[in-house]
């Protein structure tokens, strides 16, 4: 991966944490006067909208080899399903529970993105993101505690975790497709996802609202869904599923202390230590993905000339990288024995090594 592509999709992850992390609080702000399906049909209408419009002025400058084909049908209706399903459990999980607990509890997305990437589609896992994911479980199950004495789970938790599983395998199926139109899979999500929750909230007899709730909801789903999803798919083409969900560790963070300032709600002793816990967890995830180190197998043909015969040697060896470092130029010596003589081999890189 080109060292320069790998810092803008961090990037554009981080931004796409960040769009996600308003989504919380000021939806429980709307959710007092929108149901929690119809909320959720706003909120990916208004990103399938907003990206629509955008894919106009994009539309005639994007390769036709980079849209959508028939073999990716199955992992867009996958995706389209699981985001029908997820944003619905999340607004009721939010209606009945803090935003601030919903909002750290979205990092349990983290877990179970990684858990479907490694057992359904064979990504690689480090012993430190799995030491970060650990970290980050016990946090989700101490904020799912309803701290009245009792050790029966909150039932708005429940759904905020059903919501984060459901988009942890969505996130596997967005993965596989997301080297096609970036702005196709957003509008397709959006649009078709927001349909499905209209028709499921009528469905169940909920009340439409207000037309200027209706507007207020789909700004806020252009913002937090639209370009927050785009970011985050840009972002997988270079990074992966699992990698990708990791730096959405910063979502919540964002979203509770927004749910201090926007909905006035208090901060408790658990709901610190959760932070602590998945500040922990979270910097595991992190170093995992940015500054681990691993070896590569590296050839070398070696021509050297002694008493006017010259000699081919091929050597394979292991060397270390820095994980962020190891695109581009770097140097590095061999010494060894060749032919009963001992050399000292100086190579310079120039390139690219796999990181994976």
């Amino acid at each position: 991966m080109n060292i320069n592509k790998k810092v803008t999709a961090v990037i554009m992850a981080l931004l796409a944490a960040g769009f996600y992390a308003i989504n919380t609080p000021l939806s429980k702000l709307l959710l007092s006067h929108i149901a929690p399906t119809f909320m959720a049909s706003f909120l990916y209408l208004g990103a399938g909208c907003g990206v629509s419009i955008m894919y106009l002025f994009h539309f005639k400058h994007e390769d036709k080899s980079e849209r959508l084909v028939h073999s990716d049908l199955p992992y867009t209706i996958g995706m389209i399903v699981l985001d029908i399903a997820a944003p619905i459990f999340l607004m009721i999980g939010i209606s009945l529970g803090s935003a601030s607990n919903a909002s750290l509890l979205g990092n349990f997305e983290i877990v179970a993105t990684t858990l479907i990437a490694l057992i359904i589609f064979k990504e690689q896992v480090s012993k430190k993101l799995w030491s970060g994911i650990l970290f980050i479980t016990i946090s989700s199950i101490i904020l799912s505690f309803d701290g009245t004495g009792s050790f029966s789970f909150s039932l708005g938790s429940i759904f905020v975790i059903l919501a984060t599983c459901c988009w942890g395998l969505e996130n596997n199926c967005t993965e596989k497709i997301s080297g096609r139109s970036t702005y196709e899979i957003v509008m397709l999500k959006g649009l078709f996802s927001g349909c499905g929750s209209f028709l499921v909230a009528l469905i169940l007899g909920e009340k439409l609202p207000d037309t200027k709730y209706i507007i207020y909801a789909m700004m806020l789903g252009f913002v937090a869904y639209g370009l927050s999803i785009f970011m985050y798919i840009r972002a997988q083409r270079e990074l992966g599923a699992a990698k990708t969900s990791a730096y959405y560790a910063i979502t919540p963070f964002i979203g509770a202390f927004l749910a201090f300032l926007v909905n006035g709600e208090r901060l408790t002793l658990i709901y610190f230590v959760a932070l602590v816990i998945m500040m922990i967890g979270s910097a595991f995830v992190v170093y995992d993905t940015l500054l681990k180190k691993h070896l590569h197998p590296h050839s070398h043909t070696i021509v050297h000339t002694h008493g006017g015969v010259t000699h081919t040697h091929q050597i394979t060896h292991m060397h270390e990288h820095n994980h962020f470092l190891s695109e581009g130029r770097h140097r590095h010596r061999h010494d060894g024995y060749m032919n009963s003589k001992e050399h000292q081999i100086e190579h310079e890189f120039m390139g690219t090594e796999s990181s994976n």
